[in-house]
């Protein structure tokens, strides 16, 4: 006996893509429910190779019944409807900002805490973390567990993805109006962002820091450690899918870089691609449908104790997103949600 599934804001760029690892990675789902607002409703989306779905409206949609709903949708229609959903006995894995903060709601990237899954009876929600906060916590852990981490600084190179299609179409619109002199035309970011980098993502907040490196901060508390003291850099390049991280932490034992390769190469769920040649790492054009995080330019850093650096690159729209609320749904079966055949 299989689940039902429903995905919120199917038709945007996280939800196709988690139809679609549902589907590849053979979900127990007896029923997948697309849903999306009123305006797209009849549109169709793919379930896989064959299947096509229709798409349903999410304002009057009966949650009684899903045993799982996938949330991509933005934090407003999260903050509307997830709790309705989770009263309908349905289990909300949410990708938006909503929750992530909230105190009986588990934060969880199941590399890293997969036993947190367990704080879902709290509310009946789970929240996704961050895009750029998932494939940092994914390669810190295997390195905390190692030497315990102590401070880590990142600096973020974050595609246009992760600000939505329209944010797509202004970087491939820029990059063709510059080729034909057209005025550069911004709607989706604050400045040009063909053939420039944004050391801008969200909104500003009073100590000057954006809220996109405030969330890294807090975060990485929540699923990893609040012990670890991170400073974050989020700065948005002219790439569509793909985020690129460059890293560096200060450990309270002392850690090779031979070991550290170990422990990474062991961790679930990452990659390491780490020769010193040309090519011998991973960018952001090399990731766009994978489901790995990759570590590259594995290093000492000698100007402090205990240091190492590391580059570390995934698909926002999979790990990032996506693949990371589906896996927390395939855990919630295996561990919690057995049903009788």
């Amino acid at each position: 006996m299989g689940y039902k599934i429903a995905v919120v804001g199917a038709t945007g760029n996280v939800g196709r893509e988690m139809l679609s690892i549902l589907a590849e990675r053979n979900f127990p789902a007896d029923e997948v429910v697309a849903l999306a607002s009123s305006k797209s409703v009849g549109k169709e989306v793919s379930f896989g190779e064959r299947k096509i779905l229709k798409v349903k409206a999410l304002e009057n949609f009966d949650f009684a019944g899903c045993d799982i709903a996938l949330f991509s949708a933005g934090a407003a229609i999260a903050k509307s409807r997830a709790p309705r959903a989770a009263d309908a006995g349905c289990i909300v894995i949410d990708n938006s900002s909503c929750f992530r903060t909230d105190p009986d709601v588990p934060l969880v990237v199941p590399e890293v805490n997969a036993d947190a899954i367990e704080g879902y009876r709290n509310r009946n929600i789970i929240a996704n973390p961050n895009c750029s906060t998932i494939q940092f916590v994914v390669a810190l852990k295997p390195l905390h567990d190692l030497a315990t981490i102590e401070r880590a600084v990142v600096a973020t190179y974050q595609s246009t993805s992760g600000a939505g299609k329209a944010a797509m179409d202004e970087l491939f619109n820029q990059t063709k109006g510059i080729y034909v002199n057209d005025p550069v035309r911004k709607e989706q970011f604050t400045k040009q962002i063909a053939f420039n980098v944004i050391p801008h993502i969200d909104v500003f907040m009073k100590d000057g820091s954006t809220k996109e490196e405030w969330k890294m901060v807090v975060e990485t508390a929540k699923v990893l450690d609040p012990a670890i003291k991170v400073v974050a850099t989020c700065v948005r390049v002219p790439t569509f899918i793909g985020h690129g991280e460059a890293i560096n932490i200060e450990c309270a034992a002392p850690i090779s870089v031979r070991a550290a390769r170990a422990a990474l190469r062991e961790a679930p769920g990452i990659t390491v691609i780490d020769r010193r040649a040309d090519e011998g790492y991973v960018t952001p054009e090399e990731v766009a449908g994978e489901d790995q995080v990759f570590v590259s330019r594995i290093r000492a850093d000698e100007t402090v104790a205990n240091g190492l650096s590391l580059w570390v690159v995934a698909d926002n729209l999979r790990k990032g997103a996506a693949l990371n609320a589906v896996q927390i749904a395939e855990e919630l079966v295996r561990a919690h949600l057995r049903k009788a055949a």
